[in-house]
Parts: structure tokens; sequence; C-alpha cells
């Protein structure tokens, strides 16, 4: 497996898990869950007190299209974050399976919706299983491996389409109305579904399977875990795989959302957007720490944001930097509640 991404003590690791009250750790993270609730509403309620216009239904779909493609791509990432590794390529994968579809729909302009994201996913899937062997086979450190390749496939899809845009001209208005309003289902758009059937999925897989509770026991201890008797590197070779194929997967939704691909814009930056939903969402930077309804609300509170901004007049330049602020900030919470949870299982041993 890919070296730990922070060098940092483990008090969740699975030779201690036992030692305390689980429900303690429950209600933190439930607390933390009702914080960011609190936040999303503080923000919508002060933002829609300045400009009413923002407290209104096309603000809302606005939020509502905004996180869909975020939420996919944040979703795999939180489960590479959970084992303890990280991925830096996803954005570069989306714009990769993107673009190739793209690139299909320009040669074969009648190609079948559902086969562009069964195309994409496996792109992605691909991609993301290149992460995975080198990750594990060559024992490197995730973060540096999948830094690497977000650059190589960032420059392999501008050899793909020459870097040349792929406009609305051949993007078929069959995907683009997936995220139109009056395509919907009581108005929200088919791709915000897809994404909510992904999270609901994801969340299955996790809590609900075998390999699920594997990757959070390798999160927690790696070497726990192997002496456990689970195959830790193909575990964390199947995450960045499945990580992949989401990211895959939200390069068609994000096709369906602006109608266009660019090879210098799609997915850009993307990967620091995912990190950030998911610590915001409770998922610990330290690994073994995440669950899916954190990361959908990291997502919305990410939305609001971004809508809430230039609603304020403010420019978008300055989105970057609040996501990079929550990052910190979150990761600053993530590490106060691990200490408090470490000093808790201290005092119940020594009792």
């Amino acid at each position: 497996m890919g070296k730990a991404m922070l060098k940092t003590p483990d008090p969740l690791s699975t030779t201690a898990g036992t030692s305390y009250d689980a429900s303690k750790i429950t209600r933190l993270f439930l607390l933390r869950e009702l914080g960011v609730i609190v936040i999303i509403l503080l923000i919508y309620a002060t933002v829609s007190a300045i400009q009413p216009r923002f407290f209104s239904i096309e603000s809302l779909v606005n939020i509502l299209l905004f996180f869909p493609f975020l939420l996919v791509v944040a979703l795999g990432e939180m489960m590479v974050i959970i084992s303890r590794n990280l991925d830096l390529s996803v954005g570069s994968i989306v714009g990769f399976a993107a673009i190739a579809v793209g690139q299909i729909y320009v040669n074969y302009p009648g190609f079948p919706i559902p086969l562009a994201f069964i195309a994409g996913t496996l792109i992605g899937a691909v991609l993301g299983a290149i992460n995975g062997v080198i990750v594990t086979k060559f024992n490197l450190p995730s973060v540096i491996v999948t830094l690497g390749t977000m650059n190589i496939y960032r420059g392999l899809l501008f050899i793909l389409c020459k870097g040349q845009q792929i406009d609305n001209r051949f993007i078929p208005q069959a995907l683009v109305a997936l995220s139109q309003t009056k395509h919907s289902v009581f108005y929200i758009p088919w791709i915000v579904i897809f994404a909510f059937i992904i999270a609901l999925l994801v969340s299955v897989f996790l809590r609900r399977t075998h390999i699920g509770r594997e990757i959070y026991a390798i999160g927690s201890n790696p070497n726990a875990a192997g002496l456990r008797g689970i195959n830790v590197k193909l575990i964390v070779f199947l995450i960045f795989v499945i990580s992949g194929g989401l990211s895959g997967f939200a390069g068609i939704i994000y096709m369906s959302r602006f109608g266009y691909v660019n090879p210098t814009m799609t997915g850009m930056g993307l990967e620091f957007t995912a990190i950030a939903a998911t610590v915001i969402g409770g998922t610990s930077m330290a690994g073994g720490n995440g669950n899916t309804t954190g990361t959908v609300l990291g997502c919305i509170l990410l939305g609001v944001i971004h809508n809430a901004l230039p609603t304020l007049g403010i420019s978008g330049f300055w989105q970057e930097a609040t996501y990079g602020l929550i990052i910190i900030v979150a990761i600053i919470i993530d590490r106060l509640i691990q200490v408090r949870l470490y000093q808790a299982m201290k005092r119940k041993v020594s009792l």
C-alpha cells in the first residue's frame, strides 16, 4: 500500500478501537454534521437577507446543479482518504474522460447516452487502475504518484483533442437535457438524481459490505489490517479503480451540465474542491473515518458558497482562497476531535 499521507498518532487504530465507547464517537461526528447543516442555513439566510434574489427557485437550482459532478468525484476521494491515501488525479481523470467521450461524439454523433456514461466510467477506472498499480506495486506515497499522473493525464487529454475545445455542436442535446429542469423530476435535474443514487450506493458499499469495512480497517491501522488477513494492496488498488471510475462518470455529468468540454478548464482544480468537501463532512485526513452523509453536506456547503460569493458581488478569485481556508479549518477540527477521542480512550483504559 502507499505510505500513509500523514505521520500522526493513530487514536482510532483497530487495536484500540474496542477500548472506548463508540457511542461517543458517533455523537461527535453527528454534532459535526449538524454543525455543517447549521452553517449552510446561516449562510443561506444571511445572503438571502442581503440579496433577496438568492432566496429563489433559480438560485436553489443553481446550487443543485453545482454539486452533482463534485459529489461523484468527492465520494471516490472520500474512500481513498478513508484508506489513508490521497488521489490528486481525479480532476484530470474527469477532464480526460470528458474529452475522450467528446471525441467519440465528434466522430459518431449518434453514440447512445447510456454508453457515454459507461465509456466515461470505464476510461476513468482504467486511469484509476494505473494509479493503484503504481501505488501498491512499488509502495510509493499515493500523493506523489497521483501528483505525477495528474499532470500526465492532463497532458494526454491535450494530445487527444489537439488542444481544441469540444463545443456544444457535438454534445447531444439529450445529454444536456439531463441537467435541465424542464426535463426533470419535480424540478430536480436528472444529474442531481444520479449523484444521490451513487451516494446511496457508496454508503451501502462502505457500511454493508465486507470490502467496505475492510477499507475502514486499513485506514485505521494498515499494519493491523494486514495481520488480520486483509489483502491491503488489493483493497487499495480497488479503491483507486473505484475513484477513477467515479471521476470518469463525473466527466460525463460535466458534459451534460456545461454542454462543452475545454481541455484547460474541465476538471482543473477539482481535486482540491473534492478534498475540501470530504474533510468538511468529517472524513479524517489521517484515515479510518468518513461517511457519505458528511460528504454530501460538504458538497452542498461548497455549492452554497459558490453561488453566494457572486451574488454578494465578491470576485470568484476569492472562491479558491475560501476553499483553502475551509480545508485548513476542517483539518484542525478533525485533529481536535481525534485528540479528544484519544484522551477519552486513555481515561477509559486507566479505569
